[in-house]
């Protein structure tokens, strides 16, 4: 584990150059520099605050970052001065509420999801018990306003685009899938399954070198989950506020995935009885696979060139 300060790194994304970003619970975005073996020193450097707490992150062809902030909406910082822009707050004049994650095309297309419309982030875990189906899948022209692509999604999450830029991949945390819609050839404007009945909750998405797709699985499927999403929205709800106040502490695993464009595993990669919990992102930069969590401080790195690293024996 490394760079053990930074606190609650929830998604860790690397640039063209190997830079490597992400966000803490208290807003600031760090730079981290690795140490060649990836087990040695890493040096992470405080390069802005978004005033927030910031979740999903896209470098830029810029030099800059998009940044989704669950308080604060779709942003735009530089890790150069620390200047911070927001892109968008609202939508349809209501002010957006948990931002998630964020992809952009060349054309400087912004795709973005907002988990819920009814939870924050703070209470992510009742979006999930009650399933309430509240998610979205936005985009933001250059000089335009938000606008919905996809509604009604369960627990809207990761996002990223297909390297032709032909399709754009959400996950949908609460219904254990990868949704694919097609933004270009004959298929344009049609939504359909990329991966369904996934083993666990997918959360963030990072594209990997050979356009392979990179999942994070933030837990397990929970049986007691699968049946309680079939009962009533009432029992659904009753439930949600019965936990709230226990808030069960996330298992002890963790899984990431790689798929190809078509769906198909590349590979997956799992470990139990881990002492770090709930990943919520990976990212592939070099031989390293960088992994990022909602609750832990610091982040994991592992050497992969193909082959299973330490963590998945």
């Amino acid at each position: 584990m490394v760079a053990t300060e930074v606190r609650g790194p929830e998604d860790v994304v690397a640039d063209t150059e190997g830079r490597v970003f992400t966000g803490a619970a208290d807003g600031t975005i760090w730079q981290l520099t690795l140490s060649h073996s990836g087990v040695g020193r890493t040096v992470a450097v405080a390069v802005a605050h978004t005033g927030g707490r910031p979740l999903g992150l896209e470098p830029t062809t810029e030099g800059r970052l998009l940044v989704c902030d669950a308080q604060r909406g779709l942003l735009r910082v530089d890790p150069r001065d620390g200047a911070v822009c927001v892109l968008a707050d609202e939508l349809n004049g209501e002010p957006l509420r948990f931002c998630s994650n964020v992809a952009a095309a060349a054309d400087g297309t912004v795709y973005f999801s907002v988990s819920s419309s009814v939870y924050g982030l703070d209470d992510w875990m009742g979006d999930i018990l009650e399933h309430t189906g509240t998610g979205q899948l936005l985009r933001l022209r250059p000089g335009g306003t938000p606008e919905i692509l996809l509604d009604g999604l369960q627990f809207a999450n990761g996002v990223a685009l297909a390297e032709d830029e032909s399709f754009v991949v959400v996950a949908e945390s609460g219904a254990y899938r990868l949704r694919r819609l097609w933004l270009e050839g004959p298929q344009a404007g049609r939504c359909d399954p990329l991966v369904s009945d996934l083993p666990g909750f997918p959360d963030n998405i990072s594209r990997g070198p050979g356009g392979v797709f990179w999942v994070a699985l933030a837990g397990p499927r929970e049986p007691g989950i699968d049946l309680l999403h079939r009962t009533a929205p009432k029992v659904r709800k009753a439930v949600w506020h019965g936990v709230k106040p226990i808030r069960p502490r996330p298992r002890r695993t963790v899984r990431v995935m790689a798929l190809r464009p078509d769906g198909s595993t590349v590979c997956d990669l799992r470990r139990a009885r881990s002492p770090y919990r709930m990943v919520t992102s990976v990212c592939r930069s070099g031989t390293f696979l960088i992994m990022g969590s909602l609750v832990e401080n610091g982040l994991v790195v592992c050497e992969f060139d193909g082959a299973p690293p330490d963590f998945a024996r």
